[in-house]
């Protein structure tokens, strides 16, 4: 069982002081057969308290408030945890059953959510890809890995070519991204093939062979396989996800897992740090460092659409 410390570092530096700083923060580790938190370690600047829930999708939120004026702003995670392995899906049922109990599932409240393909215009072009037809012949289990592949096939991973505010039009269009690019487009033909898929949030821990998406916050998908669950798929690195991934979030897509969010007065230009590193139990680190300068029309007063949208954007998963 492979153990791993994970530190992920925000700051938000401003030009002058802000105020009345609301944040969300999504960086608890799911917690489950799966995956076991041994410790975790939370600073934030002026040390407010944190309010945990869990939301719709049963993910540890936390929300705080730092109301005085401050420079910056720290978002400080360590955590510890280990990580199991998941048997993979026999896949001895009859195809036609599988099918035929997706199509019995697809109005269910626990699924609804993960069907509904977000619409765009280039969404019949997709369909026409994913055919469902051609997809009836094969299992559930073996029809998402054959979208997995083709979304790492003929998309590019380049950094730095979209940001959260890509669409995706705009993503079909360059069939280019990073994994959170590659995830979106896949949660898109698992869904018209009529099988459910959520978004995962997470990281990448070391690797002997390297993967995209090393040392920094990750995002693949989990597609819903009868008689099975939830199967994770990597499409950024053409995988069945293993005990490398460690989840942080699932939901319908990027918006419901968002590491950092939030809003506040002040100055609108600010500069935004991400930081983030893994270590494996043998030693080997991996880590990963971004940085983006905003300038916005300085003003006083509530900036909540460009910081929540910065916010996000420095958050992108890599």
């Amino acid at each position: 069982m492979p153990r791993f410390k994970i530190h992920h570092v925000t700051k938000y530096t401003y030009e002058a002081p802000v105020r009345d700083s609301a944040n969300q923060i999504v960086l608890f580790p799911i917690q489950d057969e799966f995956q076991e938190v041994l410790k975790q370690e939370l600073l934030i600047t002026g040390d407010p308290y944190v309010e945990i829930y869990k939301d719709y999708y049963g993910n540890e939120v936390g929300s705080f408030m730092h109301a005085e004026p401050h420079h910056e702003l720290v978002i400080d995670s360590k955590v510890e945890l280990i990580t199991k392995p998941k048997a993979l899906p026999k896949d001895d049922e009859d195809f036609h059953e599988q099918w035929n109990h997706l199509y019995q599932i697809a109005n269910k409240p626990d699924f609804i959510d993960f069907l509904n393909p977000e619409f765009f215009n280039a969404l019949e072009e997709v369909k026409n890809i994913a055919d469902k037809e051609q997809f009836k012949i094969l299992t559930p289990f073996v029809s998402a890995q054959k979208l997995t592949d083709y979304v790492f096939s003929n998309f590019k991973y380049i950094k730095g070519i979209t940001s959260v505010e890509t669409t995706l039009e705009e993503v079909w269009k360059l069939k280019a991204g990073v994994c959170q690019d590659f995830a979106h487009i896949l949660l898109v033909m698992l869904r018209l093939i009529n099988v459910p898929a959520r978004y995962v949030s997470g990281y990448i821990c070391p690797n002997k062979n390297g993967m995209r998406g090393e040392g920094a916050t990750h995002a693949w998908v989990e597609a819903y396989i009868p008689a099975y669950g939830w199967l994770g798929l990597d499409p950024t690195n053409n995988c069945i996800t293993n005990d490398r991934h460690v989840r942080l979030a699932v939901g319908r897509n990027f918006s419901d897992c968002s590491p950092v969010k939030g809003t506040y007065k002040g100055t609108s230009n600010h500069t935004l740090e991400v930081g983030v590193s893994v270590s494996y139990e043998d030693g080997r680190t991996i880590e990963e460092t971004a940085t983006i300068l905003t300038p916005q029309p300085t003003r006083t007063g509530v900036n909540e659409n460009s910081y929540r949208r910065y916010m996000e954007m420095m958050q992108q998963q890599q």
